[in-house]
């Protein structure tokens, strides 16, 4: 993470449909909307003239710059996954550095700050308010020399307010669903003051709406001085993801990007251990383990601690994104997961606990007990799952045995459970995850994955964990 220079203002871009080079049909409104995005994001200058050739290369340019940037697909065209990330909620910084508006090492130079609250939001009350804005400040203080008092009156180092429409610093918001927060990095002046749009619904330790501390985490990191990060489960990261307020720790990225700044904390209690920073998977590890893959519509996905990866069938590059980013609801580091075409649901599943999704949906009434799959009770929790099409059974990997589910008769098939070998000969390892792709098995096992037939389940090849992630 580098040292950032710019204000940061949190957008939600809505778009749809497709633009030029992008590829047609284009819809003008579409186009003006991305085009509006590239210019204030990837430096997209704005046209001056008719050379509609030119612009189109411009503009397929400033595209490629920004999948690049978000890991995508380098296409030079408005493709669908290019549009989904164009359709989070953001930062409206530019994401490429040479863009900065401002020049210099922007920090501050001293280690004890202040703040003020001007302002509430009548979203919540101010009790909960000036808890959001405490814990955010701590978060960045836990890791580094910085300390933050707050005053009540007078013009403090960080300035914190919530205001609506043009509110006379430049930057106005533009009501529910647009500009969401914006700060400004340490200098004279405005420096260091976080903004909020109050025609925004904030909320206090909920996954609904915008949650309050986790706005004002990211605010406060450019308010010290930091830029954006490409680390998708990074709190710098350009797009706000929910994550549970009440349990978060600064990730690594963060922690790194900070204290290149400060230097880290040396005020610590040695008998009270802080948690250990959380380090984003990278699917490049030749050591990776993961903890579930399943299919999903098409799509293979692939878990691992927090994250996900999303595998598409005509796609070069997968994605990478926090679990609770789509589902708050469910928990990191799974069990296992695997798809029922006959119930049309991905199953969830963490210790005696089952969430199902529909689609990209959670699915209601959930989660249930691990016992709906009617395994002995002593079974609390499985390692692996997988649909087995040939059979249209359901093989859970419980130790070194597997159990076959009949999802139609609801009930363990009689003659199970079998050792894992025996119905996989020379699978001798501790299944971890399993999944059937194109004709074939894959038991994971450690870092390696093992690749079997679906009929006669003999043993093909062994390949790393990483086989169809690819780098």
């Amino acid at each position: 993470m580098k040292s950032y220079y710019k204000l940061c203002v949190l957008i939600a871009l809505v778009v749809s449909g497709y633009t030029s080079p992008i590829a047609p049909p284009a819809d003008k409104d579409t186009e003006s909307i991305a085009v509006n995005y590239l210019t204030q994001l990837y430096g997209l200058p704005k046209q001056t003239g008719s050379n509609a050739e030119k612009r189109s290369s411009a503009v397929s340019l400033r595209l490629k710059e920004m999948q690049q940037f978000f890991g995508l697909a380098i296409t030079g065209k408005l493709d669908e996954e290019t549009l989904n990330v164009m359709k989070k909620p953001r930062c409206g910084v530019p994401d490429v550095a040479a863009y900065s508006t401002f020049q210099g090492d922007y920090k501050w130079k001293k280690h004890d700050l202040t703040y003020r609250i001007e302002n509430y939001t009548p979203d919540m009350s101010v009790a909960e308010v000036d808890d959001s804005i405490k814990r955010a400040l701590q978060l960045w203080a836990d890791v580094t020399p910085l300390r933050f008092t707050r005053i009540y009156s007078g013009t403090a180092d960080i300035m914190i307010s919530f205001s609506v429409g043009d509110h006379r610093d430049g930057y106005p918001f533009d009501g529910p669903n647009g500009f969401l927060a914006h700060a400004f990095p340490p200098f004279e002046g405005l420096g260091g003051d976080a903004h909020f749009d109050d025609d925004e619904t904030f909320f206090y330790r909920s996954p609904q709406g915008y949650n309050l501390f986790l706005v004002a985490a990211h605010e406060f990191g450019h308010s010290l001085g930091l830029e954006h990060s490409q680390d998708p489960g990074a709190l710098m990261y350009p797009t706000y993801v929910y994550r549970n307020s009440d349990t978060f720790v600064l990730p690594k990225d963060d922690v790194d990007g900070i204290q290149s700044l400060y230097g880290p904390n040396t005020d610590f209690d040695p008998n009270d251990p802080k948690p250990t920073p959380p380090v984003t998977p990278n699917k490049c590890d030749s050591k990776l383990v993961l903890d579930a893959v399943t299919m999903l519509r098409g799509e293979i996905m692939f878990f691992k601690g927090g994250f996900f990866w999303r595998s598409y069938p005509l796609s070069a590059t997968v994605e990478q994104h926090l679990i609770t980013s789509f589902w708050p609801e469910i928990p990191e580091h799974i069990d296992a997961a695997f798809e029922s075409p006959l119930e049309d649901k991905v199953f969830i599943i963490k210790g005696e606990k089952v969430w199902a999704l529909y689609g990209y949906e959670m699915a209601q009434g959930y989660p249930k007990s691990l016992s709906m799959f009617r395994l002995p009770k002593k079974v609390q929790k499985v390692d692996a799952v997988l649909y087995d099409e040939t059979s249209y059974k359901v093989l859970f990997f419980v130790d070194n045995q597997i159990y076959s589910y009949n999802e139609e008769k609801r009930r363990v098939e009689k003659g199970y459970p079998k050792p894992v070998e025996e119905v996989f000969p020379g699978m001798t390892g501790k299944v971890t995850a399993a999944f059937q792709y194109k004709g074939f098995n894959y038991l994971f096992s450690g870092s390696k994955m093992f690749e079997f037939g679906a009929h006669n389940k003999n043993l093909l090849r062994v390949l790393n964990n990483n086989y169809f992630l690819p780098c």
